[in-house]
């Protein structure tokens, strides 16, 4: 079943996109097919198929999360660039 010319500025404007007509034509023909080919999972008996986020097993890259010490004050600013004291100094971002 083809888009019709309502639904597709419908959708574009939910996307927030202008369109000229030509494009509006082009692009109902194409929204049309891409919704026809969803016709097919239809078809697919997906009863014994558990819901899944993924389709494939996926893994975390990142390392586990533990706490550790602390650096010494002396410690994180021995390579500081500019130091003023105990503190870090750093150059003016904003000035009055």
């Amino acid at each position: 079943m083809p888009l019709s010319r309502e639904e597709v500025i419908h959708i574009a404007t939910l996307c927030r996109i202008g369109m000229t007509d030509e494009e509006m034509d082009r692009i109902a023909d194409q929204l049309s097919h891409i919704l026809e080919q969803f016709k097919a999972l239809d078809q697919v008996d997906t009863d014994d198929v558990p819901p899944t986020a993924q389709s494939i097993d996926t893994h975390s890259v990142f390392k586990e999360d533990a706490s550790r010490p602390s650096l010494s004050q002396e410690e994180t600013l021995k390579n500081a660039p500019m130091r003023e004291g105990e503190f870090l100094r750093i150059k003016a971002v904003l000035e009055d």
